[in-house]
């Protein structure tokens, strides 16, 4: 395995460094006259360092392998590969995130190896419902909801948003029935996946947090009020 490396546990969300004795790695190999020849499954278990936590996550992948350098090692992309525990990449979000809006998430994260086109429409849908609740715009099509947040958001989110429409398959039906299931690649469902992470914190959980703050002063500025009325004589 690689040296240590920087890593977020999917748990606790904390960033650790992975060292050797929080990581194990093993590869199995096997032949047996298989169609696909030499092939090896790579099985990889992280333990998270946090002392809070203490959670472990377990992969797995399907490769080529060759035995070149004296040992056998994965060549290539993984021919197939699994997220065993947790089930998916799904981040954590608090629970006043509307409730259909994360189920679409979570279920989108979780079949996003196994079913690209199926991943992307339910992170469309759920990106629709995100604009919908948040920011209280609702048209026929998506990409109008996407049009009417021009001016409402910073340039950047917006670029982002609207460049979606332009990646393959995606960018060509998102303009059209929100729930119509087309030919995705994997990484192009991962890439909704991200900036549905990005919209959720940078509107959702931000807003709260703001909020939040907001009324701590409030009740402090009250608190002092009422202790400078009880002072007086």
């Amino acid at each position: 395995m690689a040296d240590d490396f920087s890593w977020t546990c999917p748990y606790c969300r904390q960033i650790a460094t992975i060292k050797s004795d929080n990581l194990s790695y093993d590869l199995h190999t096997f032949d047996h006259n298989n169609k696909l020849g030499c092939i090896g499954i790579s099985s990889v278990v992280t333990v998270c360092p946090n002392s809070k936590c203490r959670e472990f996550t377990i992969t797995a992948a399907l490769y080529n392998v060759d035995s070149r350098g004296g040992s056998w090692r994965p060549v290539g992309n993984p021919i197939l590969r699994w997220q065993l525990k947790p089930q998916s990449s799904a981040k954590p979000f608090p629970d006043y995130i509307p409730a259909p809006i994360l189920q679409d998430y979570q279920e989108a994260c979780l079949i996003c190896d196994l079913s690209p086109k199926a991943s992307a429409t339910l992170s469309r849908r759920c990106l629709q419902g995100i604009i919908r609740d948040f920011w209280r715009i609702s048209k026929a099509r998506l990409i109008d909801e996407i049009d009417e947040l021009k001016g409402k958001v910073d340039s950047t989110t917006w670029k982002a948003i609207d460049a979606v429409r332009s990646i393959g398959n995606i960018g060509a039906h998102m303009e059209k029935d929100i729930n119509l299931i087309v030919d995705v690649e994997p990484d192009e469902a991962d890439l909704l996946l991200r900036l549905i992470e990005v919209l959720l914190e940078e509107w959702y959980i931000r807003r709260y947090e703001r909020e939040e703050h907001m009324q701590k002063v409030i009740a402090a500025a009250e608190a002092k009020t009422t202790a400078k009325v009880d002072e007086k004589p």
